[in-house]
C-alpha cells in the first residue's frame, strides 16, 4: 500500500508535510495526487473525508467512480457540513485527505452559513491534527467572471477559503493537466 517515493518525487525529500493544500481547476489531476500522497504518508488504513453530497444521478456516478478509483483500502467519513467536527474525529495519527473544500464551501453557502467563523474552525481542526493531512480545494479564480452574484460570491469565498488554508499548509501543490507544480514548500 505505501509509495515511500511519492513525497521524495514531488519535493525531493521523504520528509512528510503535516498540513499539504492540492489545488487545481477542475479534472486537473488533483485528486489522484492527493490520494497518492494520502497513501504514500502511512502504512495504516488512511481516512478520506469526503464533502460531496448525492443530488443527482450524474454526481451518484462521480462519486461512484471516485470510490472506485481509489479502492477499498480506506476509512470514509461523509462530512458534507460538518467538516471541523469530521477532522477532530478522524483518528489524529491517521493520514487523512480531505476531498473537497470546495464542495464543504458551496455546501456551507447554500446553507447560509457564517463562513469567517466555519473557516476558522476549521482552521482550529487542522492545527489540532499530528499525522499527515491533504486537503482538495478547486482554484475557482482563473476562469471567467461568473455571471450570477452568487457565482460571484462563491469564487471570492473559495479564495479567500484557498488562502486561509494555504498560509496554515506547510506544503501548497498547483496542478494542471496531471502535472503538479510545488508552490509552497516545507
Amino acid at each position: 500500500m505505501p509509495e515511500p517515493d511519492a513525497w521524495t518525487e514531488l519535493l525531493g525529500a521523504p520528509d512528510v508535510p503535516r498540513l499539504t493544500l492540492v489545488l487545481g481547476g477542475a479534472r486537473s489531476g488533483k485528486s489522484r495526487l492527493a490520494e497518492r500522497l494520502t497513501v504514500a504518508a502511512t502504512d495504516r488504513t488512511p481516512t478520506y473525508i469526503a464533502t460531496a453530497q448525492a443530488w443527482d444521478d450524474e454526481m451518484r456516478e462521480r462519486i461512484a467512480q471516485h470510490q472506485a478509483d481509489r479502492g477499498g483500502d480506506w476509512v470514509t467519513i461523509e462530512a458534507p457540513h460538518d467538516l471541523d467536527e469530521a477532522i477532530v474525529s478522524a483518528d489524529r495519527d491517521t493520514p487523512t485527505l480531505v476531498d473537497c473544500l470546495t464542495l464543504w464551501l458551496s455546501n456551507r453557502m447554500l446553507a447560509e452559513a457564517d463562513l469567517t467563523t466555519e473557516t476558522a474552525d476549521l482552521l482550529g481542526a487542522l492545527s489540532a491534527r499530528i499525522a499527515p493531512t491533504v486537503l482538495v480545494s478547486n482554484e475557482t479564480g482563473l476562469g471567467i467572471v461568473p455571471d450570477t452574484p452568487l457565482g460571484r460570491r462563491f469564487r471570492d469565498a473559495q479564495g479567500i477559503l484557498n488562502q486561509r488554508v494555504a498560509a496554515a499548509a506547510d506544503c501548497v501543490v498547483f496542478t494542471a493537466a496531471g502535472l503538479p507544480l510545488v508552490v509552497k514548500r516545507p
